[in-house]
């Protein structure tokens, strides 16, 4: 029931967005260059790699030594107007149809994560990564790894079809208000390293 769901929704946003993801397409390809698509493997469902879509939301910019910059200095007021609308995830509707994600779920984040996660908060791969998930819409990136895995183990263990409407609506009242996208000081969150209570 999930999959037909996710399937439906999913080609249904496609279909009408398709103008949108046109737009947004020329939009990067002029404001920050080739590919206009961001590419990289994360984990999915038990941890299996999968390539994930986005569009990509900063430069190529390179020192003198063809190092790419950090972060911060490739990240342009574009790339703002694209990471606070979300729109740089459109993309990963074509990663639901294909089955690799969900619409609900917790986010897909680095593969290097994956050794680094305890036994309990290893539990948020026993599902299908989602475009948004329970973390994303109580707090995103502006709050803790601890608290942000937390969240992903109570969805896996509490997962409903009518939870992931409350999510999706939840969803689109906090992409309007932009809430919760950037964590202080850093372009998104800061990387984790591990759970200090394990290893």
């Amino acid at each position: 029931m999930k999959r037909f769901f996710d399937f439906l929704i999913a080609w249904s946003l496609f279909v009408v967005l398709s103008p949108v993801f046109i737009l947004i397409a020329i939009l990067v390809r002029y404001n920050l260059g080739a590919p206009v698509l961001f590419r990289q493997k994360r984990p999915g469902l038990y941890g299996k790699p999968f390539m994930m879509y986005k569009f990509r939301s900063m430069t190529d910019e390179r020192d003198e030594k063809g190092n790419l910059l950090p972060d911060i200095d490739r990240f342009t007021g574009f790339s703002a107007f694209l990471r606070n609308s979300s729109l740089d995830e459109l993309p990963e509707f074509i990663n639901v149809l294909k089955g690799d994600m969900s619409l609900v779920g917790p986010r897909p984040l680095l593969m290097q994560y994956l050794k680094r996660y305890s036994p309990d908060q290893a539990k948020r791969h026993n599902v299908k990564p989602g475009i948004t998930g329970w973390a994303q819409v109580n707090g995103r990136n502006s709050i803790s790894w601890e608290e942000k895995f937390k969240k992903d183990v109570w969805y896996v263990d509490n997962q409903t079809l009518l939870l992931d409407v409350k999510i999706l609506a939840l969803t689109l009242s906090r992409v309007y208000r932009r809430e919760g996208i950037n964590q202080q000081g850093h372009v998104t969150a800061e990387e984790f390293m591990g759970d200090k209570n394990h290893g």
